[in-house]
């Protein structure tokens, strides 16, 4: 998928604890000149998923001053995605929209779908502004992701430059 343009969507989503009354479109938001950070997680009510959908919110800023929207994809329904925000103090600082895949199509666009459970693998994918998948990693529903390494990876994915092992911001790419 690397290289390819991201599968467009257009859903429901919360964001601020609410249902939004308009659904959210995938091209409108890099189309706006935005980086798209796009994370999938298995379900709402669960263990490991809460500490992402909180590390994401507690990045939410610095994902923002980077020129980048984060936005988190489960197979869970707009209300029960509410009623999570509205149960789990940790999910309620998500001030970013949690988009609903009831039909697991969104996350079979990115080959995500686990057919077995019904669920979204931990799936995530940083999109440029003109739509191209850029960097992509799955892991296994046990194993939560490190905000700290995605801002890295859109940083250095912002550089143009190549960036070699362990680069961090602020360091010098590679000349050819």
């Amino acid at each position: 998928m690397i290289g390819k343009l991201a599968p467009d969507f257009e859903a429901n989503y919360v964001v601020n604890g609410e249902i939004a009354k308009n659904p959210l479109k995938l091209s409108d938001v890099y189309k706006s000149g935005k980086w798209v950070v796009l994370f999938f997680y298995p379900a709402d009510f669960t263990f490991v998923c809460p500490t992402e959908v909180e590390g994401f919110a507690e990045k939410y800023h610095e994902f923002q001053k980077m020129g980048a929207e984060v936005i988190a994809v489960s197979t869970d329904t707009v209300y029960t995605h509410k009623a999570w925000i509205e149960h789990d103090p940790r999910v309620s600082k998500a001030k970013y929209p949690m988009v609903e895949d009831r039909t697991g199509q969104i996350s079979k666009a990115y080959q995500v779908y686990n057919e077995k459970t019904g669920n979204a693998l931990r799936g995530l994918f940083i999109i440029d502004p003109h739509g191209i998948i850029k960097y992509m990693v799955v892991t296994d529903d046990n194993v939560g992701r490190s905000t700290e390494e995605t801002k890295r990876v859109l940083a250095a994915l912002q550089s143009g430059g190549l960036c070699p092992v362990d680069w961090e911001p602020g360091q010098p790419t590679l000349k050819i």
